[in-house]
């Protein structure tokens, strides 16, 4: 029996199409997604239903699957967070979000994979990689002590592969490929803005900070097609983990105790609170200033995937859990010509 994803010169629907689809129309389409992130949660009445995040590199959208659906099996066992799969199915919304009915849903076997575009599946940074690395190597070169600067450079020598390759994270915040790189040069750029307004920091000590803050983020998870948590990242978590490599670092350097104590509590403290992940509460000038822009590019990070997620036809984004709330992502209207504001 001919199936739907027997033809493969199919015209493919792109997410960011999907979501430019007029809400009270109601249009058929083929699209090739990556399985993002597979969810089981219970419902008020006990029973198990599972929340999936399907996308492409254009944008991302959830389904719910319950458990008398035929694809709640499927996405259980036979195409869990990583897989790539062929949907069909009919444009529509609930509660002003973009969900599809699912007529038909395939994963891709490994050979099928070569036929596809699979590169349309992975969400990048929209800054040019080897132009931020570049970028920040000249932050790194203005770090004026010598010991401290190669201490950085000993970290990143080891890790540079994944950590110019990694998202910054699963879902939080720059959930993209090169996003770890992106996150760290924007709070790099951060630093280099305030910086002078506090005379009090040490400014060698919160450059070699803000570089490394987040590099055990590369052990923490593994990144193929999608991050997922690795066993050290259950077992310790990156700010342990990037406290050891800087302490590595600096003892093969041969970085006075002083300073080295300094870079890896800045390490230790960045998260901000306990409960966010910090081993301990900042409590030097340079590690208060480093957890606060780190923070206020996770937080914008945050911002840039729910504007880039949204579509013409949203008004307001998904709930955010970085920013504990819904973001207004609908654009300001521009103004009509010959108008003027206030009359």
């Amino acid at each position: 029996m001919a199936s739907v994803f027997d033809n493969i010169d199919t015209p493919l629907t792109k997410v960011e199409q999907l979501k430019a689809v007029d809400p009270r129309q109601s249009v058929g389409f083929m699209s090739l997604l990556l399985v993002k992130k597979v969810g089981e949660k219970t419902a008020k009445n006990g029973s198990t239903f599972l929340t999936i995040d399907l996308a492409d590199k254009t944008g991302i959208f959830g389904v719910v699957i319950f458990g008398d659906s035929p694809y709640f099996t499927f996405f259980k066992t036979e195409a869990p967070e990583g897989s790539a799969v062929l949907l069909t199915g009919t444009t529509a919304y609930y509660n002003d979000r973009f969900s599809p009915k699912i007529v038909d849903l395939r994963k891709l076997s490994a050979e099928e994979q070569k036929k596809y575009p699979m590169e349309d599946l992975i969400t990048a940074s929209t800054e040019n990689p080897i132009a931020m690395w570049e970028e920040l190597q000249t932050f790194i070169a203005k770090i004026s002590h010598e010991k401290l600067r190669d201490t950085v450079l000993r970290v990143l020598e080891e890790i540079e592969t994944e950590f110019r390759t990694f998202p910054a994270g699963i879902s939080m915040h720059h959930p993209w490929r090169h996003g770890l790189l992106e996150h760290t040069l924007h709070v790099c750029r951060i630093a280099d803005v305030v910086l002078p307004l506090y005379k009090e920091l040490d400014a060698d000590m919160v450059r070699a900070g803000v570089v490394l803050h987040d590099t055990g983020k590369v052990r923490e998870y593994t990144y193929e097609m999608t991050m997922k948590f690795a066993r050290p990242g259950f077992m310790e978590g990156h700010v342990v983990i990037g406290y050891r490599m800087a302490r590595g670092a600096g003892l093969k350097a041969g970085l006075d105790e002083d300073r080295l104590e300094r870079l890896e509590h800045i390490i230790l403290s960045h998260q901000g609170a306990r409960e966010f992940g910090a081993a301990v509460l900042a409590a030097t000038p340079e590690a208060i200033f480093v957890s606060y822009v780190d923070n206020l590019d996770a937080k914008m990070g945050a911002v840039q995937a729910a504007v880039r997620a949204g579509s013409e036809n949203s008004e307001f984004s998904d709930y955010l859990p970085a920013l504990e709330t819904k973001l207004l992502v609908k654009r300001v209207e521009a103004p009509q010509r010959g108008c003027i504001s206030g009359k």
